[in-house]
């Protein structure tokens, strides 16, 4: 068992950054998958970024070259570094987790453990 804790989400204006960070109480390791997924009012949660449990990053593609995903195993802590920020970049921001190898890195299903969401809101 994991539980996971986001915090780091913020109201900013366009063009700002922020970094995410995300806690895991429990073990994962290098081996395991973990990334980043938000949801936008009215809208399905997307996968944004992650790591598969080989350290093989993955980002969709309107977040490329803005974002950046990184993890400190030694402090079980996910980050998401966001840059150049836009307004579409609204959303509740969670963090997932998977004990092993996903193979589809960036969909929600392949994902059983979930934090609570942490809100970025990108102003114009």
């Amino acid at each position: 068992q994991v539980q996971l804790m986001e915090s780091g989400g913020s109201s900013v204006q366009a063009g700002g950054s922020l970094r995410l960070s995300c806690v895991a109480s429990g073990s994962l390791y290098s081996r395991d998958s973990v990334g980043w997924f938000r949801q936008a009012p009215g809208k399905e949660r997307e996968g944004v970024a992650s790591f598969r449990s080989d350290d093989i990053r993955s980002y969709r593609d309107s977040v490329k070259g803005r974002f950046t995903i990184s993890r400190d195993n030694a402090k079980s802590t996910l980050y998401l570094e966001m840059n150049g920020l836009k307004p579409e970049d609204t959303a509740m921001y969670y963090c997932a987790a998977l004990y092993g190898m996903v193979t589809k890195p960036l969909m929600r299903d392949e994902y059983n453990y979930w934090g609570q969401g942490t809100p970025v809101t990108v102003s114009s």
